[in-house]
């Protein structure tokens, strides 16, 4: 039985390979490619995944709530009486929240402030798929504004942003030891 699966096999993976050379080229002629392709972590998996998450039309979203609801990154919260309960989206596409989570993950490693904003979440208890689900909502909006403006990622100019509102992910940033 494996003789007979292994040619299918082979077969599969050279079409799996084939698939994703077209992706990536398909992706590199799209005008908006240069926006994700500029992200940090974000490659050649995760920038077609993101550009196809956001898409071309911009009416779309009216705002970047309306893409964390839609991606199941924004939490839900129901109340009752005196209680309340927080918990994420079931109802949403689960691959489209799976790109954003494991590409927020991808940038805590290559990015200043998500690495900042990624351990002081972690400091206050956070664990870590919470935190990076935070970090993902966090990097949405980021990512809207960028799209809507049509202007790729700059990490110097996002921590300038940062400096002038007197982040509190600086603030913790330059108390931690090196």
């Amino acid at each position: 039985m494996v003789s007979a699966l292994l040619p299918q096999l082979r077969a599969l993976c050279t079409a799996i390979a084939r698939l994703d050379t077209e992706v990536v080229r398909l992706c590199g002629l799209l005008p908006d490619h240069k926006l994700f392709a500029s992200l940090p972590g974000a490659g050649p998996v995760f920038s077609a995944r993101l550009l196809a998450a956001f898409g071309e039309r911009r009416e779309r979203f009216p705002n970047a709530a309306a893409l964390q609801m839609l991606t199941g990154i924004a939490p839900v919260t129901e109340r009752s009486g005196n209680k309340h309960w927080v918990h994420w989206r079931w109802a949403c596409p689960k691959f489209l929240r799976q790109s954003f989570v494991e590409w927020a993950a991808e940038t805590v490693g290559r990015s200043f402030w998500a690495r900042a904003f990624y351990d002081s979440h972690r400091a206050k208890g956070a664990s870590h798929n919470a935190t990076i689900r935070a970090l993902a909502f966090k990097w949405i909006r980021i990512l809207f504004r960028c799209w809507v403006d049509r202007t790729p990622y700059d990490e110097s100019r996002y921590l300038l942003a940062l400096q002038k509102r007197h982040s509190p992910i600086l603030k913790f940033a330059a108390q931690v030891p090196a």
